[in-house]
């Protein structure tokens, strides 16, 4: 999935804005200012991830964002105990692995280092949050069980990365054995925040009930469901939602009517939309291969 990321999601002043800031950035970072750097850090790598979201120019940030995820590694070395920051560093490696990365090894070591940093991010942002891919099972469940609204940001990222690490790892039958922990952590976040981040929590929920057909395990049927309520929270501004829902679910039951229309749809959008408009654009090109491909599959 991308899903992600899935990456991803300015105007030239933003842009100017953003490169600006990490020039600066950089620039004190070497000149030993940990007093300037420590107040700083947290908001740049925001900064960074929301130019990043809301570019359009699929080449530039495919070119350029190597340059910054180096510059970013080089601020959690700095900060290793600031948690808020290896957050933003996961989500960022993932991101970028998920949208823009065709080797398979490479697109793996990115999510493997995502991972660790999303896990290390959450063992110092939440209560009890260490060690959550190894502890039983039952004693995961009973943690997530207890999370409030209140985690549900720290959360999410973890979901996201988590889930783009599975997609990376999906050849290693003991990566997809941890498949029911990000999927028990999107659950939550539908119960304690439904709408958070324009309702993306659905689309992964949907992906996740629609890896198998029925008669394998799969639940075809709820995923549509999720699909559907992940388009109704994002105004159907999500066109990665649609692009996985035709994906995911109009092939998995051979619904070519519906898998043409959604990607017409996505085709034909505006990509432009808050913190969606790199993966829109994404989206739209994933849109445009399956369409030319739809013959060969149905």
């Amino acid at each position: 999935m991308t899903t992600l990321h899935l990456l991803c999601r300015a105007s030239p002043a933003r842009l100017a804005a953003v490169r600006s800031m990490g020039v600066l950035f950089f620039a004190m970072w070497v000149a030993g200012c940990s007093t300037v750097v420590s107040s700083v850090s947290s908001s740049f790598t925001q900064t960074l991830s929301d130019g990043i979201l809301n570019n359009s120019d699929l080449e530039m940030v495919r070119d350029g964002a190597p340059a910054y995820l180096i510059l970013v590694d080089s601020i959690v070395m700095r900060a290793p105990d600031n948690g808020s920051i290896m957050l933003q560093s996961a989500f960022l490696h993932s991101a970028y692995a998920s949208a823009f990365v065709a080797t398979p090894q490479r697109a793996k070591l990115l999510h493997n280092k995502a991972k660790t940093q999303a896990l290390s991010a959450a063992c110092q942002l939440i209560a009890d949050g260490c060690d959550l891919s190894t502890r039983k099972f039952a004693d995961f469940e009973a943690w997530i069980t207890d999370r409030e609204v209140e985690d549900v940001p720290v959360l999410y990222a973890l979901g996201t990365v988590w889930a783009g690490w599975l997609q990376a790892n999906s050849d290693d039958f003991t990566a997809v054995a941890e498949l029911s922990r990000p999927k028990a952590i999107m659950q939550k976040i539908a119960e304690l925040d439904p709408s958070y981040d324009n309702g993306s929590v659905f689309l992964y929920l949907g992906v996740f009930e629609t890896l198998l057909p029925a008669a394998m395990g799969g639940r075809p049927e709820m995923g549509r469901g999720y699909f559907e309520r992940a388009l109704a929270l994002s105004e159907e501004r999500n066109l990665m939602a649609k692009v996985m829902f035709a994906e995911q679910y109009g092939r998995l039951v051979f619904d070519r009517d519906l898998h043409d229309r959604l990607l017409s749809e996505v085709v034909a959008a505006n990509a432009i939309a808050p913190g969606m408009t790199l993966m829109n654009t994404v989206a739209q090109e994933q849109a445009q291969l399956l369409l030319e491909s739809a013959d060969d599959y149905f």
